[in-house]
Formats: C-alpha cells, sequence, structure tokens
C-alpha cells in the first residue's frame, strides 16, 4: 500500500513514522526546514513507546513527484485545510482514499467538496505529538489512538486494509459504523477544554481547582452536548459526565495545543473548535453562549499573531 502523508507535523510525522517503520510505502509531504531535515537525515521520532528512525525517509513538497497513492493521510492544520487539498490533487486518483485526521468535525465534508464524498472517510487521533526540532518529532503520550470510519457508517474492505495497516504499525486503531458520534465526542472535550485553557491562558491545574471556572467547563460540554443531540447524534447519557472526570485525572501541568499556539503566537484553530459549536448551535436554534464568548475571544487573539486571520 503506498502511503502519503500530507502535513507530516507533529501528529502526520508520528503515524507516517509508525507506517514506514512497519514497511509501508510511505513519502512525507513537508516544507522547510523540517523538510530539508528529513531528506538530509532521515525522520527521527522519540516516543514514550520507543525510539526509531526512518532513513532515508521518502518526503517533498511536490506531490506530483509522487502521483497517486491508495492513501492520504491528511494531517494539516485547519485553517489550511482547503489550500493543502488544492496542493495534494496529484494524489489522489480514483481508487485513493483519503483520512483526516484533524481536529473538529467539519474536515470530511469539507474534503469532500474537493475529492467528492466517496473518496473520504471520517477519523480522529488521540495523540501528543509535536516537531521539537526539524526533522525530530517527540510523542509523548501513552495513548497513540486513531479511530475512522465510512461517512455512511457501512463497513468496506478499505476500512478493513487500513485498519491492518494500523495496528500492525503500532498504533491504537479502531473502525467505526458511527463515526459522527466518535468526532462530536472528541469535540464535546477539546472544544471546550482547549478553549477554557486557552482563553484563561491556564493549564488544567488552576481551571480544575476554581469552581467557577469547572462549572463553566462543564457548561460548555453541555452545550456540545444539545447541538449534537438537536443534529441526531446519539452520544452516550452520561458523555459529560465522563469527559468531566477525564478531566479531573489530567495532569495539573496538561495544556491544550491551542492554548500552547496562543502562548507562542501561532494561529489557532478555534474555527474548528468553538466556532463549529456555534455555527452548529445557530443551525439547529440552540444558544451556545459559552463557546460564542470563547469562539470572539480567540478570534480577536488570532487576529493579532503574526499572519493570524480571522
Amino acid at each position: 500500500m503506498r502511503i502519503a502523508i500530507v502535513g507530516a507535523g507533529g501528529v502526520g510525522g508520528y503515524y507516517g513514522g509508525l507506517l514506514a517503520h512497519a514497511g509501508y510505502d510511505v513519502t512525507f509531504i513537508a516544507r522547510g526546514d523540517h523538510l530539508r531535515a528529513i531528506r538530509a537525515n532521515g525522520l527521527k521520532v522519540q516516543s514514550v513507546h520507543g525510539d526509531f528512525e526512518i532513513r532515508p525517509a521518502q518526503a517533498t513538497d511536490d506531490p506530483a513527484e509522487i502521483g497517486p497513492v491508495d492513501l492520504t493521510i491528511f494531517t494539516v492544520k485547519t485553517y489550511d485545510t482547503d489550500s493543502a487539498a488544492v496542493l495534494m490533487r496529484p494524489l489522489v486518483g480514483k481508487n485513493t482514499t483519503v483520512l483526516p485526521l484533524q481536529n473538529g468535525v467539519e474536515s470530511a465534508a469539507q474534503l469532500s467538496r474537493h475529492f467528492g464524498k466517496e473518496a473520504v472517510l471520517g477519523g480522529l487521533t488521540q495523540v501528543v505529538a509535536y516537531v521539537a526540532e526539524p526533522g525530530v518529532i517527540r510523542q509523548e503520550s501513552p495513548f497513540r489512538r486513531i479511530v475512522f470510519g465510512e461517512l455512511d457508517g457501512r463497513e468496506t474492505p478499505r476500512m478493513k486494509t487500513i485498519l491492518e495497516a494500523l495496528v500492525r504499525s503500532g498504533a491504537e486503531a479502531e473502525a467505526t459504523d458511527n463515526i459522527e458520534k466518535a468526532l462530536w465526542t472528541k469535540l464535546l472535550f477539546i472544544a471546550s477544554f482547549s478553549g477554557i485553557t486557552s482563553v484563561t491562558r491556564a493549564p488544567a491545574g488552576p481551571v480544575m481547582a476554581s469552581a467557577e471556572a469547572r462549572s463553566l467547563l462543564n457548561q460548555a460540554m453541555r452545550e456540545v452536548e444539545a447541538v449534537a443531540r438537536a443534529k441526531g447524534i446519539s452520544l452516550d447519557e452520561d458523555v459529560v459526565e465522563k469527559t468531566m472526570a477525564f478531566c479531573e485525572k489530567l495532569d495539573p501541568t496538561a495544556t491544550s495545543s491551542m492554548q500552547r499556539d496562543v502562548a507562542a503566537g501561532r494561529r489557532l484553530e478555534h474555527e474548528a473548535l468553538n466556532g463549529a459549536v456555534v455555527r452548529a448551535g445557530r443551525e439547529t436554534g440552540i444558544p451556545t453562549p459559552v463557546h460564542e464568548f470563547i469562539w470572539t475571544c480567540l478570534k480577536v487573539v488570532d487576529s493579532m499573531t503574526t499572519g493570524g486571520r480571522s
């Protein structure tokens, strides 16, 4: 199976590295210093599950050099989705599967507008991985989980093939017949926790130690739950209670990726997270005041960053 990783940062670099280490034909789409380092020295992965190197590693900034592949794992930041989709057109042939592992719940629909619904799966990941320096990926979480499925809930041969490859690579992979439920369950956590920690610029410890902040976090989760149910998505009855319990167990120093982007002055994914909740709330008539507040605040923060756009 020929695989292209579009967005070879922390997430794409890590999973692409696992697949290449397992013997699959993987090409990384990267750019700048990261691309140059991979070409010169291979891809180095430093992981709590064991370090390894891919040398030589196939990497390019021109997908036309590769041509159509069997699987494209799409891991660019959500604000670059459309531009990256245009760039990756040479990778997508009539038998190519596109698997997005991005934040939010809108990626599959967005990519379907470029490549057609039949080419795109729904997918999500839970992992902590980032580019430590050009050519080096650091993966720090005990979990490295991917959940994916057909948008219409069918079981298909390509799902089995992709699942086998991911499991063989060492990832914790699951094929589901209800990817929308999985996506919205993750959104309930990440939009709420990332939003609160990004606005307060505080890690998990101070947030969870504050009764008022915990209450606001709970309210944010309830908004996502209400919107999802209004859209006909059958979240677990105790999804908020389970997610709050998960937050209570987080390391006090734990931060969200969007909070780290705020601190570093990088562009934010507020549109794909809190913005998605607000848009869905307006569509269904469900009020989302907490997410509306977070979304508005982070739009202002983002407009102040270098290259930030609202």
